[in-house]
């Protein structure tokens, strides 16, 4: 078998020669992650101006400093300048991506060359090296095992998952071999295969290995990562709405332009007012306030989300959370709380049980403050050992400590001090002699204890392990401090409790023990170097008395079901995808709520390996996306090719991660979570990161972005009502035999109310009371219904406007037709005071920013009545209270118009 591996890669046990070694090098390159070339910054920086409703902006700056409106075309710029930095500081970091992962990429590797081993550079290696690895080590290159010796390896970088994997060399069991070998990359992922393969940039737990390289470079796993996280970012659904927004308002503001001052023109109206009131109506349709509405509501979005755990790397990714409508999450320490638990047990013998659990078993202290490590052992010793001070300072050193080791001891041990472990033994009498360790051969550990009492000394053995292998090495059962022999009832009884448990995806373990004398015990202590060390093991592990079971699991954040349960009435689908077993992935999301008992009883169509997915096409896998809720089994690739076709089906999904192989699918995806407690290059990647790798604080985030989504959609229903008001009310007045209503420094001072504070408080409204109870936005920003009550509201505002501008005309006032224009202009400013109620939200939390800034701008248009200097600037004169009775009312209308226009529409 072996024989077949070296072949195909044209080398030997001995390796390349160094002749061979350096062809090869030059045909495969050298083993490195490469960087493409990236923007220069200034370039970088120059590309944030490439937006249509950016250009707009610049050039409503330039005009407005034509026109003389300095101070506009100062804010417009200073927006402009804020919004390119903030684009260029979160493109460069993007790029961090490829620095992080270049950084794990290991710089040395042990490799068999001509027969000798030597240490060269992780970059020379090449294809058929072979490469030596062993504890400590990080992997140099994709390896296939051709040797191993009790091999661990920690993949969780990769994978995020933070389980030990077992590796192996032992092909003979293994079908087809010679064509899988042939063709490696068609079966990389088959879960006999990938026990075969060592990774590049994982590390070795424990044991050795040899391997030969079979991917260098950006071949590798981790380069082919690296390729795909250097694909550009594509732009998020609400940068495609305002862009889009952008190039239909600035053709409307071009021809509004043109139209009006033609109007003006063929009417003898004095070509240089008309050019002046054609630019500023213009320059008012322009929503240059968008942006900073924009960055503001954004920025707030991200203060609070911070506050609740959830660090916002993006503003945009803020608002795209709350539009996503599939949220693919990890299992493991998302909806779970990565912390391996007892959630069952079957105890003969309660006692035995807990002493068993907490004896043996390998977990141990670490102390936070000094980083030194206290075992158990110490554990148990220290009362017989210390003096009562000592004692007591060990156990306030405890408070200070966490329990470190195998997920499954932990789990033991935490269930043993939870039933009493310490009470069994308050004088710690046991002491720990010897262990015979764990490995996946024997599927079991014991650890020798002796006992010392006042009268004598006594020997145990305390054994757990693979259930059906416990109860076979048992002939006795103790239950309930009574020892005798095991019968079949009772071994079929316990059969069928690990059945039982096993079906509800429970890790089993059982647990026994037996009494041994010293003569026992010193044949393993005198034998640790004889070869019939085995013998002795199997032997003093026979015959022993069976206790119990415990079953263990991840269990599931409570936090999380009703998380999953918001989700759902919030017309968002939850999709688990985790390299997790099929029954452990579906028995979660049965309990967490991702799978219903309707779905429950079709498993086959909502659950989905990654097998089972390869052997789909695109259109196969298209028809079905839809309904599939649980991946198990899959690799970075399928990720990535999930999120292609949810999004070929016009969903915004979201994507959670940790390890680095998630880094290319959390970059594809409209937005990518990383976890807090995931790798650097996984958070480089991802636009947001959940510190406390709670899916609850996703769901919160959705919550604030659809929050967001609605103040920006206030804010634009209340600019463009009154563009649409402020543009009929111009081109009308133009086509009738009446002067125009409004100065050109009056439309600039209603463009400024417009995008000013009351404009800008509407993005600062509370959540509405349902808005987790609605399915996510999916349409434009603007739709029909939405466009058609902002006419309606333009409509009123010009009609009203106009007509009441008319009325004045008629009454021969001693301020001639400024007493006119003046009416006009503050009912058309007080349309917009009281059409900005319109758009607050259905909440509880009121916004005293909106109310603060209605009454601040009221004055201020007092101020542009009646000062002086200021009715010279623009061209108003003082009106009586009869006149102001006349004007709130005519304007207040708006408010019932927008109620009449909601229920028709609606």
């Amino acid at each position: 078998m072996i024989e077949e591996i070296l072949k195909t890669y044209n080398t030997t046990i001995e390796g390349l020669t160094n002749h061979e070694a350096k062809e090869r090098l030059e045909k495969y390159g050298p083993n490195k992650i490469q960087e493409q070339e990236s923007d220069g910054l200034l370039k970088l920086f120059l590309s944030q101006f490439a937006d249509a409703l950016i250009f707009l902006l610049i050039i409503a700056a330039i005009i407005s400093y034509l026109i003389g409106n300095h101070l506009d075309a100062v804010v417009i710029v200073i927006v402009v300048i804020i919004n390119s930095i903030i684009g260029f500081i979160q493109e460069y970091r993007a790029e961090n991506a490829m620095q992080e992962l270049k950084s794990l990429v290991s710089k040395e590797a042990h490799v068999r060359r001509e027969g000798k081993t030597k240490i060269i550079p992780a970059e020379k290696l090449t294809i058929g090296d072979i490469v030596l690895i062993e504890e400590g080590n990080k992997v140099p290159a994709d390896l296939l095992l051709v040797e191993s010796y009790d091999l661990t390896i920690d993949e969780s970088l990769l994978t995020g998952e933070s389980e030990e994997v077992r590796k192996n060399a032992d092909y003979s069991n293994m079908g087809n071999l010679e064509e899988k070998i042939r063709n490696i990359s068609s079966h990389y992922q088959e879960e006999e295969l990938r026990e075969k393969i060592v990774s590049m940039n994982s590390n070795v737990l424990s044991g050795r290995g040899t391997g030969v390289v079979i991917a260098v470079g950006m071949d590798t796993t981790i380069g082919k990562i690296a390729t795909m996280i250097q694909e550009e970012d594509e732009e998020t659904p609400l940068a495609k709405k305002v862009d889009k927004l952008g190039k239909r308002i600035g053709a409307l503001s071009i021809a509004v332009c043109i139209g009006v001052f033609f109007i003006d023109f063929f009417q003898d109206y004095n070509i240089i007012e008309g050019f002046m009131t054609a630019v500023s109506l213009a320059v008012a349709a322009i929503p240059e306030g968008l942006p900073a509405v924009l960055t503001l509501t954004l920025a707030l979005g991200m203060q609070k989300m911070a506050k609740s755990n959830a660090i916002v790397k993006k503003l945009s990714s803020v608002e795209t959370l709350g539009s996503c409508t599939f949220i693919c999450t990890d299992k493991t320490g998302t909806l779970t709380e990565n912390r391996m638990t007892v959630r069952e047990d079957f105890l003969l013998d309660n006692d035995k049980s807990v002493l068993i659990s907490g004896l043996c078993n390998n977990a141990k202290y670490e102390t936070v403050d000094e980083g030194e490590y206290e075992s158990l052992e110490k554990d148990n010793n220290r009362a017989r050992n210390s003096s009562e001070e000592d004692s007591k300072k060990t156990e306030n050193s405890k408070e200070e400590s966490q329990l470190i080791g195998n997920p499954t001891d932990i789990a033991a041990y935490n269930f043993a001090k939870g039933h009493g472990f310490d009470k069994l033994d308050p004088e710690h009498s046991y002491t720990r002699l010897d262990e015979i360790p764990f490995d996946s051969n024997r599927k079991r550990m014991s650890v020798i204890y002796k006992k010392e009492t006042q009268n004598e000394t006594e020997y145990y053995i305390f054994t757990k392990g693979a259930p059906e292998l416990i109860l076979n090495l048992s002939d006795r059962i103790e239950k309930d401090g009574n020892i005798k022999e095991i019968d079949s009832e009772t071994i079929s009884k316990i059969n069928r409790k690990i059945d039982e448990m096993t079906n509800k995806t429970l890790r089993v373990i059982g647990l026994s023990y037996k009494q041994i004398d010293e003569e026992d015990y010193n044949k393993i202590k005198n034998s640790h170097n004889d070869n019939k060390i085995h013998d002795i093991q199997e032997e003093l592990e026979r015959n022993l008395i069976f206790t119990g079971l415990l079953g263990i699991m991840d269990p599931p954040r409570a936090e999380a079901i009703d998380a999953v349960a918001s989700c759902q009435k919030a017309g968002i689908e939850v999709v688990m995808i985790t390299g997790d077993h099929k029954d452990t992935a579906t028995a979660i999301a049965r309990e967490i709520g991702i799978l219903s008992k309707e779905d429950c009883e079709s498993l086959s169509k909502h659950v989905l390996t990654g097998e089972e997915l390869d052997r789909l096409n695109d259109d196969e896998y298209r028809n079905i996306v839809e309904e599939i809720k649980v991946y198990a089994r899959v690799y970075p690739e399928q990720k990535r090719r999930i999120i292609d076709i949810l999004q070929s089906k016009d969903h915004i999904v979201s994507m959670t991660g940790d390890g680095v192989n998630d880094a290319p699918a959390l970059k594809k995806a409209a937005i990518g979570v990383a976890m807090g407690s995931g790798t650097e290059v996984t958070k480089e990647s991802a636009d947001m990161i959940i510190q406390d790798d709670n899916f609850a604080t996703i769901v919160s985030s959705i919550k604030e972005g659809r929050t967001i989504y609605d103040n920006l959609k206030r804010f634009l229903k209340f600019q463009l009502s009154t563009n649409i008001g402020a543009i009929l009310t111009i081109t009308i007045g133009s086509l009738l035999p009446i002067p125009t209503p409004f100065t050109p420094i009056q439309l600039l001072w209603i463009n400024i109310i417009m995008d000013g504070p009351p404009a800008q408080s509407l993005g600062l409204e509370a959540s509405e009371d349902n808005i987790m109870e609605r399915p996510p936005e999916r349409g434009e920003l603007l739709d029909k219904k939405t466009l058609i009550k902002i006419t309606i509201s333009g409509i009123v505002m010009t009609i009203g406007t106009l007509s009441l501008f008319i009325y004045e005309l008629g009454l021969n006032s001693p301020y001639g037709k400024t007493k006119a224009i003046t009416m006009a202009f503050t009912v058309f400013v007080l349309y917009q005071l009281f059409n900005a109620l319109n758009y607050r939200s259905k909440s509880n939390v009121k916004n005293k920013m909106l109310i603060f800034s209605l009454i601040g701008t009221f004055i201020l248009q007092v101020l542009v009545i009646y000062v002086p200097y200021l009715q010279i600037i623009f061209k108003t004169c003082p009106i009586e209270p009869f006149d102001w009775i006349l004007v709130i009312i005519l304007s207040a209308i708006i408010l019932v118009t927008d109620k009449i226009a909601n229920r028709l529409i609606n």
